[in-house]
């Protein structure tokens, strides 16, 4: 995988897991134009490449501020087609990380605030820090979550979303979780890294396509009347059991062996992985 000299990320990969920390702590990982850019330019190598994990993190004290002052004061004069270019630029980074084909892990402590609760709620799998605080607090500055507004939805629903939208309250990770924000909370870095690893280990013992489909499924299907999605979701099976990787995994199974698509890392590997959390 190509690597890049990026200023406000750290990426590494091992096994097939690409990790990504948000590095500009001193604002506490807040975004602005360039950390915009290297984040998607580093989800979309990573998604070229078929990595079959991203992990995500924050350096510091906190996961994501959400924008960053000096970016949104720079914004202020911006005409309405800058504002509108700024606004396609967030929703291609955004949209980089909903369209990877691998599960991607989204751990999240200290603060997940406006975008960084968008960067939560896009993600597959979110573990949070009992301690976090979030808010989708852009209602206080006059403004919506609007770019991050879909994978929020999608995530949460509409009416914790209008709840939380329109009042701008900050909220833990324990209602994080009850709303569907939060796939996992854990007490500390110990219990994180634990659950990381068990997760880890479970998507690389899945099909790489497969899991790309059911993700593709989801988009598919949600919303729709089963009937309506009835001819789509038997042309999916059907063209995934014919498929070479379906058929790896019958045998696989009929044969009581391991598919050849199971990852199988060793221990000392993954320890590695969640070490670089």
């Amino acid at each position: 995988m190509t690597r890049e000299n990026y200023s406000t990320i750290l990426e590494s990969e091992t096994g097939g897991v690409i990790e990504i920390a948000l590095n500009r702590p001193e604002v506490r990982n807040a975004f602005d134009e360039t950390l915009i850019a290297e984040l998607t330019s580093a989800v979309n190598v990573a998604s070229e490449a078929r990595c079959r994990a991203l992990v995500l993190r924050g350096a510091g004290p906190a996961f994501c501020a959400g924008a960053d002052l000096n970016w949104m004061a720079r914004s202020a004069g911006f005409s309405h087609d800058e504002n509108l270019e700024d606004a396609r630029r967030l929703q291609r980074m955004f949209a980089a990380i909903a369209h990877f084909p691998g599960v991607t892990i989204a751990l999240v402590h200290g603060a997940a605030i406006g975008g960084g609760a968008g960067l939560a709620a896009v993600c597959d799998v979110t573990i949070a820090l009992d301690a976090t605080v979030f808010a989708l607090s852009e209602v206080r500055l006059g403004l919506v979550p609007a770019v991050i507004a879909p994978y929020v939805i999608e995530k949460i629903g509409p009416g914790a979303a209008r709840a939380l939208f329109v009042t701008g309250e900050r909220f833990d990770a324990a209602k994080a979780f009850r709303i569907g924000l939060a796939q996992h909370t854990v007490a500390d870095d110990r219990q994180r890294d634990a659950l990381l690893a068990d997760t880890l280990k479970r998507v690389l013992e899945a099909g790489p396509h497969a899991i790309d489909t059911a993700k593709r499924l989801i988009r598919q299907v949600t919303g729709k009347d089963p009937d309506d999605a009835a001819a789509f979701t038997a042309e999916c099976i059907a063209a995934l059991r014919v498929g070479p990787e379906g058929q790896e995994g019958l045998r696989a199974f009929l044969e009581k062996r391991q598919p050849a698509f199971v990852e199988a890392l060793p221990e000392s590997t993954l320890s590695a992985v969640v070490a670089q959390q």
